[in-house]
């Protein structure tokens, strides 16, 4: 493989953008991209698009603005903006999409297929602040489509069940209060519930390490203009919130929204043609899936030790990590499967303060999921930007001193004992 840059990143501020539909929202982070991109529209010999939703969006324009693109997703989403003509491959992998396409795209470039490369992705995921009860449940519950649907649908009542008697149980011994229910939810709030209770009954981890890190994702998210929540929580009204899923509370899950990032990729030759450009290198990319008969734990810690194999470091070596926080106790997770602490201590990896801006490894440093929004088709993609800004110096009030090498892990979907998807990155910032 060539050794493979990214040069530059952009992306829109996460959250509810009424006037825009998916072209718009690609247009707005192409903009944002090419602002400051050292390469032109007219360089790109290749482009990856990802989204998720736009396939099973409603049909009925008026019930959801993500009208249905079931096919070329990309070439009508590039279309308006000028890109054309060169290849547009279209990528869905659930939340791993925008990963995905950066891998791929990373593929063609590192193959010597292409010199420069476009990944892009973009999701419209809000419903009307009007509409009707049905129409958000509907909305939230397509999103089982990021699992085996035969399955999950027939498996949701028992799941549902399980975490109502655990609560339950939980509350005959005083150890939570009674609390607002949300009943329109995600069906992945509930799996991740499942996993929360099964890491708290395994290991003694408590609620309030849950909170802990999603107080401190609000806290950071409260410093990133893309943010989609933007305000500061203590780990008390973390507990306070209401109810999602026995013991995750509202603000310990990412949020629905709206949202679009792009990044472009180029080769070791091409880079020398651009002069100073402050680029990032990428010194792994890995994409696995799910094995049937292989835990999502042990999984996702095969595919980090290969991506620390291919950059030749260690988990000892990264400065910062993006994870895959759809809740936070998918970034407690994370800690272990990334090898920044043992197994079974991530609940007090968090609790010491490690994982935040100023600790040993600060990891979501932009506010992860659960403050800086969930997007599906951007998400990956807005790992990436994050972290091309973290590496350069260019995060602002966020930045992580000395920040040198980054880890970035994206899940997508769920299939037997874990994520579906996974891609594993690890970037390098420019050595000046």
């Amino acid at each position: 493989m060539r050794d493979v840059y990214v040069v530059a990143a952009g992306m829109i501020p996460f959250g509810r953008h009424e006037d825009a539909g998916i072209k718009q929202l690609t247009g707005r982070a192409l903009e944002a991209l090419f602002k400051d991109s050292p390469v032109g529209k007219e360089a790109l010999e290749a482009a990856w698009f990802s989204n998720s939703g736009w396939g099973i969006g409603s049909m009925d324009p008026e019930a959801l603005p993500n009208v249905a693109q079931p096919c070329i997703r990309g070439q009508v989403a590039l279309a308006p903006s000028g890109i054309d003509g060169i290849p547009i491959i279209n990528v869905e992998n659930a939340c791993a999409s925008g990963s995905t396409a950066f891998n791929n795209a990373y593929m063609g470039v590192g193959s010597g297929m292409f010199d420069v490369a476009l990944a892009v992705g973009a999701e419209k995921m809000s419903v009307p602040k009007d509409a009707d009860a049905e129409t958000k449940k509907r909305s939230l519950g397509s999103m089982i489509a990021g699992t085996d649907v035969e399955v999950m649908t027939a498996a949701m009542g028992a799941i549902r069940e399980a975490a109502e008697k655990k609560r339950k149980e939980a509350e005959a011994r005083g150890e939570v209060k009674q609390k607002k229910q949300r009943e329109n939810r995600s069906p992945f709030m509930d799996f991740y519930s499942a996993l929360a209770r099964a890491h708290m009954e395994q290991y003694g981890t408590t609620v309030e390490q849950i909170a802990a890190i999603a107080a401190k994702n609000h806290n950071q998210g409260a410093l990133n203009p893309y943010a989609q929540y933007r305000f500061k929580m203590t780990v008390q009204e973390v507990l306070d919130d209401d109810e999602v899923s026995f013991p995750l509370t509202r603000a310990m899950c990412s949020p629905t929204g709206d949202g679009a990032a792009a990044c472009i990729l180029v080769s070791g030759d091409y880079l020398k043609k651009l002069g100073q450009v402050r680029p990032v290198k990428v010194r792994a990319s890995v994409l696995g899936s799910s094995k049937m008969n292989t835990s999502g734990a042990q999984r996702a810690k095969e595919l980090a030790q290969l991506a620390y194999e291919k950059a030749g470091v260690g988990p000892e070596d990264i400065d910062m990590a993006e994870v895959h926080d759809a809740t936070a106790v998918g970034e407690l997770l994370q800690y272990e499967n990334l090898l920044l602490c043992p197994e079974g201590e991530g609940g007090r990896f968090a609790e010491s303060g490690a994982s935040a801006l100023g600790g040993k490894c600060p990891v979501n440093p932009c506010g992860g999921l659960e403050s800086k929004g969930h997007p599906i088709g951007a998400t990956g993609l807005a790992m990436v930007a994050e972290c091309f800004w973290q590496l350069r110096g260019d995060a602002g009030e966020r930045q992580v001193e000395g920040a040198r090498l980054a880890m970035i892990e994206n899940g997508g979907g769920f299939l037997g004992q874990g994520e579906a998807a996974i891609v594993m990155n690890i970037l390098e910032g420019p050595s000046s």
